[in-house]
């Protein structure tokens, strides 16, 4: 694979999740819960995900710090998978 073969993303790109924008559809009970919960805690009829992010980050502090954490450590070990296949990588081509 080549450099022109890589998909480049832009900085906004990175940084825009769409799925935070999608409405949630209430299809089981936990989603139903949460939706109702948030919608009358925002007042809000459609609720998005990032809108119950938002109200877990400040009523369940604890459960958005761990799952954060985790997704944190696991891009940190693919980081670093990432730099060691690079260098094997280079190493092969310098052969």
């Amino acid at each position: 694979m080549s450099e022109k073969d890589i998909p480049v993303k832009t900085e906004q790109e990175v940084h825009t999740n769409p799925m935070l924008s999608m409405t949630v559809n209430k299809d089981s009970e936990l989603k139903s819960y949460l939706v109702e919960y948030v919608g009358s805690k925002l007042d809000k009829e459609e609720v998005t995900v990032n809108m119950i992010a938002e109200v877990l980050a400040i009523d369940f502090p604890e459960f958005v710090f761990a799952f954060a954490e985790e997704n944190f450590l696991r891009g940190y070990q693919l980081g670093l998978d990432d730099v060691r296949l690079l260098k094997r990588s280079q190493e092969e081509l310098e052969e």
